[in-house]
């Protein structure tokens, strides 16, 4: 299993988090509109973490939703069921991929947008 393995490193002047190093990664920002929400979804090839920059989402985890607040973390590995959704107002999550990133490499198992 890929594992993301923060470090977190003190200096006088504060501190740095450091989410992937020489790893294979794409980090990019997901923005949801008020009232909407990705797939349920999973990967075969990446697991992801997220980080709230912006809003109150909901995020799914397996089983599991969990009323998100900003600076809240999350990780995801291979295989995890997982979705964001936007039902307070919009919402933005920084997104850090760890493997093989390909937007084929979505499995959705629900989807409001009729996609498979």
């Amino acid at each position: 299993m890929d594992l993301l393995n923060v470090r977190e490193e003190n200096r006088p002047w504060g501190k740095f988090r450091e989410f992937t190093f020489e790893r294979k990664s794409t980090v990019k920002m997901i923005f949801v509109k008020t009232g909407e929400s990705l797939s349920l979804q999973y990967h075969a090839k990446r697991s992801e973490f997220w980080r709230v920059v912006q809003g109150t989402p909901e995020i799914t985890i397996g089983e599991k939703v969990v009323k998100a607040k900003v600076g809240d973390e999350f990780f995801f590995p291979i295989g995890t069921n997982h979705r964001i959704s936007a039902p307070d107002g919009e919402v933005e999550v920084l997104e850090i991929s760890i493997g093989e990133f390909d937007e084929k490499d979505i499995v959705r198992l629900e989807d409001k947008y009729g996609r498979s």
